[in-house]
C-alpha cells in the first residue's frame, strides 16, 4: 500500500513571515505617512545636496511603500509563487526601509555616495571577519574567536605601525596578531579536543585583558611612540572613479576595500571549484569518509583556521589603520559578534556572508545620519540599529540554516 505524504502545516516559515510583513507594512503606512511631512524626499546621487536627487513626496513615499510591504507580505501569506518567496520577502523588507527613510528624510536629503561609501567601510571588518568564519566553519571548526583576532589585529597593527612608521608593517603585523588567536583555537579545539564555543569565548576575554593591559601600561602613557600609526592611503583610478555613485566608492578607496572584495570572490572560486575547497567540504560534513581517501583531516582544520586568523586580523587593522588612527580598549565593541551573525545569515558561504556584512554596515550608516539630521526617533534606539539589525536577521528571516554536518565536532582519528 502506498504511503500517503503528511499534509503541510498552514502556518509555515512563509505564512508567518507573510503576516509579519502585512502587519509592519500597514503599521508604516499609518504611523510613517502621518508623522512624514508633505515635504520631498531627496536622494542625492553626489555627496552633497547640490547634484541631481531622486525626489519623492514624504508623506506620499511613506504611505505608498509601507503598502508595497503589505502586499509583499500578502503574496506569501497566500502561498503565491512559493519559488519567488524569497524575492518578495527581500522586496518587502526593502519597501519597509523605503517607508520608513521618505518618513526620516521629507524635507531633507540623504547623500547616496556617502551613504553607500559609508557602507562599504563600516562592513570592510564584518566582510573580513565573516570570511575568517566561513574559512574555519566549512572545515568543521565553530570559530567564535573572531572578536579575539580583531582587537589582537588592531593592537598590533596600531603598535608595530607606530614603532615601525608604516602602514603596511602595521598591516602585516595586525594578520599576525589575528594568527596567534587563531592557533590557540586551533591546537586547542583540534589538538586537545576543548570545546570550541568555549575556547572561543576564553580567546576573546584573553585578548580583551591583555590588549587593554598593554595599552593602559604601553601605549596611554606613550601615545607618541606606541599609539599613532601611520593611515591607509586611498587609491583613485582615473575615470572609473568618475563612476556616478559607485565610483568614488570602488575606485577611490582604500586597500582593504579592494582586499576585502577580492578574498570573498577567491574564497567562494576556491570553495567551489578547487581541490582545497573540495577537501574543505568533504571534512566539514563527514571526516571520517574524507580521512579514508587520504585526506589529513586535522592538517586542513589547522590550515583553514590559520588562514582565517589572517583574514580576521587584517579585518582588525581596519580599526586602527583606516577608521580612528589609534588604539582604545576593546574598541571593537562587538563586531566579531556581528560578523559570527553575518556568517549564519549568509548560510556560510562567501557571498552570503558578505550581503549580510552590507546590511549591517548600513544598519549602522544609517543610525550614524539619522543622528546627524536630528531624526525624532531617540538617539538609545539609533544606537541600537546595528544590533537591532542583527537579532532579527538571525532569528527572523534566516529560516532553516544548515550548518556544516561536523562543524563543532572534534576528530578522533580511530
Amino acid at each position: 500500500m502506498a504511503e500517503v505524504a503528511a499534509p503541510e502545516p498552514f502556518w509555515t516559515r512563509q505564512r508567518h513571515l507573510g503576516l509579519a510583513l502585512i502587519l509592519i507594512g500597514g503599521l508604516a503606512a499609518v504611523v510613517f505617512g502621518s508623522l512624514a511631512p508633505s515635504e520631498d524626499a531627496r536622494f542625492t546621487l553626489s555627496e552633497d545636496s547640490a547634484g541631481a536627487a531622486l525626489a519623492i513626496n514624504g508623506q506620499f513615499g511613506a504611505v505608498l511603500f509601507g503598502l508595497l510591504t503589505a502586499a509583499a507580505g500578502g503574496v506569501l501569506f497566500a502561498g503565491l509563487l512559493k519559488r519567488w518567496s524569497n524575492v518578495f520577502l527581500v522586496a518587502g523588507i526593502l519597501s519597509f526601509l523605503l517607508s520608513f527613510l521618505c518618513w526620516q528624510v521629507a524635507g531633507e536629503f540623504m547623500p547616496l555616495v556617502d551613504t553607500t561609501d559609508g557602507t562599504l567601510e563600516l562592513a570592510l571588518p564584518l566582510i573580513l571577519g565573516a570570511l575568517a568564519g566561513v574559512l574555519g566553519e566549512r572545515t568543521g571548526v565553530v570559530n567564535v574567536a573572531i572578536e579575539g583576532q580583531f582587537l589582537m589585529g588592531a593592537f598590533a597593527g596600531a603598535l608595530v605601525g607606530t614603532m615601525a612608521g608604516s602602514v603596511w608593517a602595521g598591516l602585516l603585523s595586525a594578520a599576525v596578531g589575528g594568527v596567534i588567536i587563531a592557533a590557540i583555537l586551533a591546537v586547542m579545539a583540534i589538538r586537545y579536543l576543548v570545546d570550541q564555543v568555549v575556547v572561543g569565548i576564553v580567546l576573546n576575554l584573553f585578548a580583551l585583558g591583555i590588549t587593554g593591559f598593554l595599552y593602559e601600561r604601553l601605549m596611554q602613557p606613550n601615545a607618541q611612540e606606541y599609539n599613532q600609526p601611520p593611515q591607509m592611503p586611498e587609491w583613485r583610478i582615473p575615470g572609473l572613479a568618475d563612476i556616478p555613485v559607485v565610483g568614488p566608492v570602488f575606485f577611490e578607496a582604500n586597500l582593504l576595500v579592494w582586499v576585502a572584495l577580492v578574498l570573498v570572490v577567491v574564497v567562494h572560486f576556491g570553495l567551489s571549484r578547487t581541490r582545497w575547497g573540495l577537501r574543505t567540504r568533504a571534512v566539514g560534513e563527514h571526516p571520517t569518509a574524507a580521512d579514508t581517501v587520504g585526506i589529513r583531516v586535522r592538517g586542513l582544520r589547522y590550515l583553514n583556521v590559520l588562514l582565517g586568523g589572517v583574514v580576521a586580523g587584517i579585518g582588525g587593522a581596519y580599526f586602527t589603520l583606516v577608521a580612528t588612527g589609534s588604539f582604545t580598549k576593546n574598541m571593537t565593541a562587538g563586531a566579531g559578534f556581528i560578523a559570527l551573525a553575518a556568517l549564519i545569515f549568509g548560510r556560510f558561504t562567501p557571498f552570503g556572508a558578505f550581503g549580510a556584512a552590507l546590511f549591517f554596515g548600513f544598519a549602522q550608516k544609517l543610525a550614524t545620519y539619522l543622528s546627524a539630521i536630528g531624526s525624532p526617533v531617540p538617539s538609545q534606539f539609533l544606537n541600537m540599529l546595528p544590533y537591532l539589525a542583527t537579532l532579527i536577521a538571525v532569528a527572523g528571516l534566516v529560516g532553516r540554516v544548515r550548518a556544516p554536518a561536523a562543524d563543532g565536532q572534534p576528530y578522533i582519528k580511530g
